[in-house]
């Protein structure tokens, strides 16, 4: 396949990938609408829910032979197990916070999470960092440190969110497997617990299943469709931008939270989180110049030696 299939100029790529961080963005209005449910429940309800889409995609695209494979291979399922502990930590923790009241401190998580990459890059992956990358992680560091000192709580629902999912994505990029047929994996060696965890709900009589109204059914059984779409989206407009692209488009999410927390949520914000918030903010920006920069420098190394 040629370079312009990855990196074609129309628009496809771009739309694609940007509505999938908007849907992730706005998706705590999504969540709020269920916060009466145990955010457990909730998570069960996903995993069943997001299992049979990502077995009719598998279907459509005929890699169920791949998917098979992947359950005769121990070793890719134990790597295929570590990745799914952590998903359900990132899930379980951005809902219930989320439903909770905190989704400032949530996206939060999910701004520092490029910044977690590329630290777990150097001490896992053992990956070379440049100045500018070192200079993104300090200024983070001090704005975490900033929100210890100056409010006097350690942000660790942020700090699990970007952990849980930079760590994810380290174990998935040493994985074997596609993205989709990976998530799909994952999503079934989820499934016993998850099922379980319905039907002891249901027996006790505190599932959400046949006792919540039909709005309510409505947003419980579409927890599938809510995790399906947008990473149909990415991975559709992944394959056709360049990271440096892919990595710009990302901050789309979380800022769509941080307003959703500030503005239609009222979360609380003052003036010693916002310095806080600011120091980060410039590592992000660093970090994303810097990016840029690298990208570009290897486009004209590539240009030259054509």
């Amino acid at each position: 396949m040629s370079g312009s299939t990855h990196h074609s100029p129309d628009l496809r790529g771009p739309l694609a990938a940007a509505t999938s961080f908007l849907i992730w963005g706005i998706v705590p209005i999504y969540w709020r609408q269920m916060h009466e449910i145990s955010p457990f429940e909730l998570i069960a309800h996903r995993v069943t829910w997001s299992l049979v889409l990502l077995l009719a995609v598998a279907a459509a695209q005929k890699s169920l032979p791949e998917l098979a494979a992947a359950f005769r291979q121990p070793r890719v399922l134990a790597h295929s197990a570590l990745s799914a502990a952590l998903l359900t930590v990132n899930w379980t923790v951005y809902v219930w916070a989320v439903n909770s009241g905190h989704i400032l401190e949530s996206s939060l998580g999910y701004f520092l999470t490029p910044l977690g990459n590329v630290a777990l890059g150097y001490v896992v992956l053992h990956e070379r960092l440049r100045p500018m990358q070192w200079t993104a992680i300090a200024l983070a560091t001090i704005g975490v440190g900033s929100l210890l000192i100056g409010v006097r709580h350690v942000p660790w629902i942020a700090l699990t969110l970007a952990g849980s999912w930079s760590c994810y994505a380290i174990t998935r990029k040493r994985s074997v497997l596609g993205s989709m047929t990976g998530l799909t994996v994952e999503t079934i060696l989820l499934l016993p617990a998850a099922a379980a965890l319905l039907l002891w709900r249901a027996h006790t009589g505190e599932g959400a299943l046949g006792r919540v109204d039909l709005r309510l059914h409505l947003f419980v059984l579409s927890t599938g469709i809510i995790t399906a779409v947008p990473l149909t989206l990415f991975a559709y407009g992944a394959r056709r931008l360049r990271l440096a692209t892919l990595g710009l488009l990302q901050y789309i999410a979380p800022t769509a939270q941080f307003f959703i927390g500030l503005l239609v949520y009222h979360e609380p914000f003052d003036g010693a989180q916002l310095q806080a918030y600011a120091l980060i903010w410039c590592g992000l920006a660093v970090y994303s110049a810097d990016a840029f920069w690298a990208q570009r420098r290897r486009l004209g190394i590539v240009r030259a030696t054509a």
